[in-house]
């Protein structure tokens, strides 16, 4: 999600069985740009997650996400997600998903590690977001709209899925100006590895609702509802 780069790690060879084990040690990779083939290890200092029994949805985008304006599925279509992602910003951001980060990710997603949230106008992509579940822990990665409020509708049907889903971490790797409206919050990396061991021994169902099954922002929304 967030594309902030931290060269605490090292240049190495990564394979998705080597990525795994990165995520579940608390370290993940970064490449520079699209251009640059290397990829770096990531261990930030302090680890941004956003809280599942919390998460914050202002008045505004609860009625955009119960609207329905948009129609939101998972898992259908991995490379338009990433391709997505990926993709020049408009404010001249530079990318840091390279086509290594695409190769690995995509291994991912065919061994039902990693996974979309993809968001739909009139059968058109226009935003969505994709990341890493292992155990009960969801590390989110990257997220992209072109169309108003689409990547943010994406990102309450992902906490709604993981937190009815039985998550007990999200991950979002740094806290971005963009993420604190929803709650986001920063760990010191000895409480964020705590948290992790935790929940990556767990189990959590990402298909609570099935893959094929367009989610309505209604049962979004009542799946983030505060428990008495």
């Amino acid at each position: 999600m967030a594309m902030q780069h931290d060269h605490d790690g090292e240049r190495v060879e990564i394979t998705p069985q080597i990525l795994l084990k990165a995520y579940a040690a608390g370290i993940f990779p970064m490449a520079e740009d699209a251009d640059d083939p290397t990829i770096y290890w990531v261990e930030p200092k302090a680890r941004g997650i956003l809280p599942i029994d919390h998460f914050h949805v202002s008045h505004r985008l609860a009625r955009t996400v119960r609207s329905d304006q948009f129609e939101v599925r998972a898992d259908l279509d991995f490379d338009a997600v990433i391709a997505g992602c990926a993709a020049p910003r408009g404010d001249g951001e530079r990318t840091w998903i390279n086509a290594r980060i695409r190769e690995l990710y995509g291994a991912l997603f065919d061994a039902g590690h990693a996974h979309t949230i993809e968001v739909y106008a009139e059968g058109r992509l226009v935003g969505g977001l994709y990341g890493v579940s292992l155990g009960a822990a969801f590390f989110g990665e990257s997220m992209f709209h072109i169309a108003r409020d689409a990547s943010k509708v994406a990102l309450v049907h992902l906490m709604a899925r993981l937190r009815l889903g039985g998550y007990r971490l999200a991950d979002t790797q740094f806290v971005t100006d963009h993420l604190t409206q929803f709650g986001a919050e920063e760990l010191p990396r000895h409480v964020y590895k705590r948290r992790l061991a935790e929940a990556i021994v767990e189990d959590a169902n990402w298909y609570v609702w099935p893959r094929d099954r367009a989610v309505s922002g209604q049962d979004a929304l009542a799946a983030l509802a505060p428990r008495s």
